[in-house]
């Protein structure tokens, strides 16, 4: 082998050795960074970035339980950086995923702005050998809606529950009592109330359903005369019966926009709920008033009135401030759940003033629909509604029914 050759050996050599000491001293130094970066508390590059752009509560934890880095909605359960992990149940989780154990999310209760306590569930994760991220998610309002799902379930069961065995059990007495016509003729009065009051639960339960859904309304410009004047008609007779005297007052020609039947409904229920609570003698007022681009309907009764530890509640599906009147009456409970649903469907709400022994007050409160423009040729949209008479006659038969 002459000299060149030799030489080209010898370079090719020194050039792979010197190729293996380069690669080994590079892999020794990102190793020396990899164990500094696992060995040390700053927070990773860009992490912080990561936590500014999220809605939930999230936060870094140290070792010692120390908060590091925080998102903003963190703030509201007290996590911010240079605190220690306020809850002994979210200490226990970092030290878990640190140590290496696989953790599902995990649902506790933490106080919010330092009282208010919220349902949330916890994913913790390591992203370090040392520094840990945990992630909250509020599922209160996930937590509320089942509960209200399975209490909804199960007080629909227990009401379709006394109607269909009282149907039954008719059923049955008239069979038996088949040679005695009075005894039939009574029995099957009975069952047809029954039947009566199946159907009624049944069409609100449906109503309720549908107010819930995501189905879109029939909306349109309504006139409040309409709404009133049908309620009021609908309800004369339950009115005459109970010997309760309606008058009308307030404002006339106010339009809203929404769903006729909906908001017939609504107002509707108020009318037959202050009917039924009212003594023989009384009277109920429905009254309207525009302002600010608000119609108040409000309908007032000289009733028995609401305590105030129930006034929250009356608004709830099935709750019964009364429950004795509310079986006597025939009520459903689920009258003012209607009420409630169908006004905020409409971008309204409903306000309740009440005192035991001096009546109610329940006001339905919408926004105002702008009249609309003239139609081609100078002729308006004319309202079908009539001009109604202000009081209905009393007369001296009485027969409560709630809703």
């Amino acid at each position: 082998m002459d000299t060149p050759q030799l030489a080209l050996l010898a370079l090719l050599i020194g050039v792979i050795l010197g190729g293996s000491v380069a690669l080994v001293v590079t892999a020794a130094y990102r190793a020396r960074d990899q164990a500094l970066v696992h060995a040390s508390n700053d927070v990773p590059e860009g992490a912080r970035d990561v936590l500014a752009g999220l809605d939930d509560p999230a936060v870094i934890v140290d070792p010692s339980g120390t908060v590091v880095a925080a998102s903003i909605p963190a703030d509201a359960y007290g996590l911010v950086e240079g605190v220690t992990l306020p809850s002994e149940e979210l200490a226990l989780l970092a030290r878990a995923a640190r140590a290496g154990t696989a953790s599902a999310p995990v649902m506790m209760r933490l106080p919010r702005h330092r009282s208010e306590v919220r349902a949330v569930s916890v994913r913790v994760s390591a992203i370090t050998s040392r520094l840990v991220l945990m992630v909250l998610r509020d599922v209160t309002e996930q937590e509320r809606v089942e509960q209200m799902r399975r209490d909804f379930v199960a007080n629909t069961s227990h009401e379709l529950k006394t109607p269909v065995g009282a149907v039954g059990l008719l059923a049955e007495a008239v069979d038996s009592a088949a040679d005695d016509p009075e005894q039939v003729r009574a029995f099957a009065a009975r069952l047809q109330a029954e039947a009566a009051r199946l159907g009624t639960l049944t069409t609100r339960i449906m109503s309720l359903s549908r107010l819930q859904s995501e189905e879109p309304a029939a909306m349109r410009d309504v006139s409040v005369d309409e709404l009133v004047v049908s309620a009021v008609e609908a309800h004369a007779t339950q009115a005459d019966l109970a010997g309760v005297e309606l008058r009308r007052g307030g404002e006339r020609g106010v339009l809203v926009h929404g769903d006729p039947q909906e908001l017939g409904e609504a107002v509707g229920n108020l009318v037959a709920n202050a009917i039924a609570y009212s003594p023989r003698g009384s009277h109920v007022g429905i009254g309207v008033k525009s302002e600010d681009g608000v119609v108040e309907i409000s309908v007032a009764d000289q009733g028995i009135g609401i305590a105030e530890t129930d006034q929250e509640r009356v608004f709830e599906r099935f709750y019964r401030a009364d429950q004795a009147r509310s079986r006597r009456t025939g009520g459903t409970g689920l009258g003012l759940a209607i009420v409630k649903h169908a006004v905020q469907r409409h971008g309204g709400e409903v306000r309740l003033w009440s005192r035991p022994g001096q009546g109610s007050t329940f006001t339905i409160r919408l926004p105002v629909a702008v009249p609309r423009p003239a139609e081609p040729g100078g002729k308006r949209r004319k309202s079908k509604t009539k001009p109604k008479t202000e009081k209905s006659k009393k007369r001296p038969a009485r027969k409560d029914t709630a809703v």
